[in-house]
């Protein structure tokens, strides 16, 4: 665990934020339950809050960019949480469908101001940075097991109940709003040219993170049905293919950012790429409980890139670390939402390994845009933030314990 104390409740307020990515989904088959929704009128459950969340985030990270706002992090917690609470209130479609934007939304709102909150209270820590990265990771995990627990006992009037995890997650938030407060909002580390930004660099990493968006979320999607064709293991094979998936997602987490610091982020990003696309070849193709092996190798080589991804794009454009976050954490992880029913008709018009298929070469894609791309100067400790304990991970030059990171190619150890 980390030794930063806002770090620590930053990772747990993301957890009750993302929550409330995965609810919408799981909510779904009780949306076909109880109100009889076609599955393509449960698609568009999911779409709404889908599109919502990935449009509106890049316009969040403007706004960040022009000024701190760390009061949007309980604001959009409390917010995301009352969308899907009320969403199984009623049984108008109109309404579910307004509800469960309206909890896009407050994701969306989320994540920019917070991710520069973390970047300023980690002092450009890639290990922080995995922390917070990961309590998102286990948000999503947790999200099906809460909503059977509360829908299942009685159905979809206690969905009000669900709102709790985002008082908490609003609550967990409020200490750390008045560390960064008087961080600037922009600027606030040096990227690949001294403070300019790199565009044609976070371009194409957008596009690798579009491209591993695509493969997350397709298998995402159909891994459980895909999986219980594989084995011959019914739901119960299915299901546990889900939770292989998500949990190797956090293990990725981690892993990816402590490989960062024995050798520069791209280089970990790239590889981790390559490995990813044998992974997928081996879900699509290896039959039997093997499978779910080259599930969590899949899910692993996924998220090693997910954090380093978003301190990369932060530095690509170090004068607008809200829009790099808004883009990489939003708008670009939407394209895999926009792709899913493709794969879906795909399946429908051949088979599930057909529509499968395609996921092999994504990664392969982002590693061809990674390989190349130029390696950021690590960021210099980012003043500004009085939050408790913001120092102890790592030192800065006040405390005498840290100073200035060379600009130079490779991987630069956080000072201590």
């Amino acid at each position: 665990m980390p030794r930063n104390k806002p770090i620590v409740l930053l990772s747990a307020g993301h957890a009750c934020v993302d929550i409330y990515q995965g609810a919408v989904a799981a909510l779904v088959p009780f949306f076909v339950a109880e109100r009889a929704y076609t599955y393509a009128a449960a698609s568009g459950v999911v779409l709404a809050a889908g599109l919502m969340s990935s449009l509106a985030q890049p316009f969040f990270g403007v706004l960040t960019d022009r000024r701190p706002v760390p009061w949007l992090l309980p604001v959009s917690t409390v917010l995301g949480g009352l969308g899907v609470a009320l969403s199984g209130v009623g049984d108008s479609y109109a309404l579910t469908l307004l509800f469960v934007a309206l909890s896009g939304l407050g994701v969306a709102a989320y994540h920019p101001e917070s991710a520069r909150v973390a970047r300023v209270a980690s002092k450009g820590s890639h290990r922080s940075m995995g922390w917070f990265s990961l309590g998102g990771n286990i948000g999503f995990a947790v999200a099906p097991l809460l909503v059977t627990a509360v829908i299942a006992t009685g159905g979809l009037r206690l969905s009000p109940l669900l709102i709790l995890p985002a008082l908490v997650g609003g609550v967990l938030t409020l200490p750390v709003l008045r560390g960064p407060a008087e961080a600037p909002p922009a600027g606030c580390g040096r990227g690949a040219a001294e403070g300019r930004d790199d565009w044609a660099s976070f371009v194409r990493l957008s596009l690798a993170v579009g491209c591993r968006s695509v493969v997350f979320v397709g298998l995402s999607t159909f891994v459980a049905l895909h999986v219980r064709g594989q084995t011959d293991g019914g739901t119960a094979a299915g299901a546990a293919a889900l939770v292989v998936l998500y949990l190797g997602g956090a293990v990725g987490t981690v892993v990816g950012s402590g490989l960062a610091h024995r050798w520069d982020r791209v280089t970990v990003v790239s590889t981790s790429y390559l490995v990813t696309v044998v992974a997928v070849a081996g879900v699509v193709f290896v039959p039997g409980p093997a499978v779910h092996l080259f599930v969590a190798l899949a899910s692993i080589g996924l998220y090693v890139p997910f954090s380093l991804q978003v301190t990369l794009a932060q530095d690509y454009l170090p004068t607008r670390v809200g829009t790099a976050g808004g883009i990489t954490l939003g708008l670009m992880v939407g394209v895999g939402g926009l792709t899913s029913p493709v794969i879906g008709g795909i399946a429908d018009a051949t088979s599930l390994r057909t529509a499968l298929t395609p996921l092999i070469l994504m990664p392969a894609l982002s590693w061809l845009l990674f390989r190349t791309l130029p390696e950021p100067a690590a960021p210099e400790p980012l003043p500004g933030y009085r939050g408790q304990d913001a120092g102890k991970e790592t030192g800065s030059p006040a405390d005498g314990r840290g100073g200035t990171a060379p600009a130079t190619r490779g991987p630069v150890e956080p000072p201590r």
